[in-house]
């Protein structure tokens, strides 16, 4: 049995004549052989719009009751198309994920995946020639609905094409591949034909919006081949693969920025065994994601301590390093939302030298002073002034010779 996953967007299932144009993807792969599982998002807005309508019913909405409100985005889309393909005759049924069932922990509006029923999956495709999917939800062990954070409906497209061993898994949007960088803030961007894996996690983590960073995690460990294409056009679109060795000429594959950042400074804390634990412990368990962390050197016992964190986490954070300012001796603590991180990614790095160099150098020419500096082995990443992002984006762009043919 061949099997194709395709996944579409919220802007690809915005309205009919959208869904119309997602119907002959489908009957086009039913054309090639295929069985095929469609996994669908909600119509692009309902999810806002059913956020903005719990906002206004409850001052602090119930996690979990969110979770059942939001799961009626992606059950409107999977009706309406399953609809769409029975007029043409095909054999189809649609499936919500607590029917499938796709097994997640008990994190409301961030759960992970556990398992998925691929006996059960696999069984109902001899009947049936499509299945339409309900994506970004789940259930618990308890059968309550769950959701998977937004764009989560990449991660439940990539993880049914790895637990069905699917051929390929198509994700559909509204734009056809991967660029060097944004093309809304760059016209030289270009449209990347072929990426490893660890490009695209380190893009997707540092703000590239194209794929969520758990879908690529998953495809990256059970090797799933990701296709990123538009729902618009025939035109091939962006191979997100395992890393192969015309990667590696390149020095930078992209540059990536993320607007969503808040820097926080704890101002003279202790510089003893266990601070950093005690900071960033209840940091954790809040599921606050921390980024960029950097310590400067002791001085007399006391150090200063500066990392960054979503700006939606901001508050929260404070209100924890509030609780525990006096433990850890702080005798200040600082707050900036206006900053945004701006990263040069590339699998060839790792061959060759001088990349810090040249985007320092390009930075500086431009005047932009870098707060923060992360690396790893193919990326590195500067914490700048928000308003600096689009010229220090296009750039780096330049610097490293994307725009180039």
């Amino acid at each position: 049995m061949r099997i194709l996953v395709q996944k579409f967007g919220g802007t690809s299932v915005a309205n009919l004549e959208c869904m119309l144009k997602v119907r002959e993807k489908v009957l086009a792969a039913l054309d090639k052989g295929y069985k095929v599982v469609v996994v669908l998002s909600a119509m692009s807005g309902e999810t806002n719009r059913l956020i903005d309508m719990a906002k206004k019913w409850s001052s602090k909405p119930d996690p979990a009751e969110m979770d059942v409100l939001l799961a009626t985005g992606e059950q409107t889309s999977v009706a309406l198309f399953s609809m769409l393909l029975k007029d043409k005759g095909v054999k189809t049924r649609s499936l919500l994920g607590y029917q499938i069932p796709i097994q997640t922990d008990k994190s409301f509006g961030k759960a992970r995946i556990l398992d998925i029923d691929a006996e059960k999956l696999k069984h109902m495709l001899t009947r049936f020639d499509v299945l339409v999917a309900a994506g970004f939800q789940g259930c618990d062990c308890e059968q309550r609905i769950t959701t998977l954070g937004r764009g989560g409906s990449d991660t439940s497209a990539v993880a049914l094409a790895a637990a069905l061993n699917a051929e390929l898994c198509e994700i559909y949007t509204d734009v056809d591949g991967v660029y060097t960088t944004d093309p809304n803030i760059c016209s030289k961007a270009r449209k990347i034909h072929k990426i490893a894996y660890d490009e695209m996690l380190e893009m997707a983590s540092m703000g590239a919006k194209v794929l969520q960073i758990r879908s690529v995690e998953f495809a990256k460990k059970y090797n799933v081949p990701v296709h990123v294409r538009s729902t618009f056009s025939d035109e091939p679109g962006t191979l997100v693969v395992q890393e192969d060795e015309t990667m590696e000429a390149a020095m930078v594959s992209g540059i990536a920025y993320d607007k969503d950042q808040a820097r926080i400074t704890l101002v003279d804390v202790y510089d003893e065994p266990g601070i950093a634990a005690t900071v960033f412990e209840p940091l954790a368990a809040a599921n606050i994601v921390v980024d960029m962390i950097v310590q400067n050197p002791s001085r007399e016992g006391r150090t200063d301590m500066t990392f960054t964190v979503p700006k939606g986490s901001l508050e929260e954070t404070l209100d924890i390093i509030e609780k525990i300012k006096d433990q850890i001796g702080a005798r200040g603590v600082l707050s900036d939302p206006n900053v945004a991180k701006v990263s040069v990614i590339g699998v060839g790095m790792r061959n060759h030298s001088g990349v810090a160099a040249i985007a320092f150098s390009a930075l500086k020419n431009e005047n932009i002073n870098i707060m923060i500096i992360s690396t790893s082995e193919i990326k590195i990443s500067c914490l700048i002034e928000e308003k600096y992002t689009e010229l220090a984006v296009r750039t780096l762009h330049e610097a490293f010779g994307l725009d180039q043919a």
